[in-house]
């Protein structure tokens, strides 16, 4: 079973989400593109309400602070993705574009791909399904020189983004 089809099962066997699926697209030492989809009971007003405080579903383990209550996000182009605590502050992302209960847009080369001189953006869309719920789906692509070793970063890479989709998507009682 391929990597794609055991985060499937898992996360179906255990609630969380509806339908998952994750995939390092393409990868390359100056490239990688990453594909992640998940289904939610949410609707895209809720996914968006949810997407926009960080708090809420980025994980603790994937901040600078270990606190994600640090971290916050203006969702207007140009806004910053932020954390920032008592000592400290990190820049890890510009909103490119936001479209309410649509899309997120971001120049976010978040964690050790800051400091790669890379180029990643990381498009997050939230389509209504007829369902009444939403799928989301995490876009991300990054380039940079040959040096970069961007294939052997990627699948840590696709690793938070998919543990941030599961979050973002959980249910509402959860």
């Amino acid at each position: 079973m391929n990597r794609s089809a055991c985060l499937s099962a898992l996360a179906c066997s255990v609630g969380l989400i509806g339908c998952a699926s994750a995939d390092v697209v393409t990868a390359s030492p100056d490239h990688f593109t990453l594909k992640l989809e998940a289904e939610t009971e949410l609707t895209p007003d809720e996914v968006w309400a949810r997407l926009i405080e960080p708090e809420a579903w980025w994980l603790p383990d994937h901040t600078y602070s270990g606190d994600s209550t640090n971290l916050s996000i203006d969702a207007v182009a140009g806004g910053l993705w932020r954390e920032d605590w008592d000592g400290g502050s990190v820049w890890h992302g510009t909103v490119l574009r936001a479209e309410p209960g649509k899309v997120l847009v971001l120049n976010a080369p978040f964690g050790p791909l800051q400091g790669m001189a890379v180029t990643s953006v990381w498009t997050i869309s939230l389509d209504a399904q007829e369902s009444g719920g939403t799928r989301i789906t995490f876009d991300h692509v990054t380039n940079g020189s040959s040096a970069s070793g961007l294939d052997t970063i990627a699948p840590a890479v696709d690793f938070v983004k998919s543990e941030a989709l599961k979050s973002l998507a959980r249910p509402r009682d959860e």
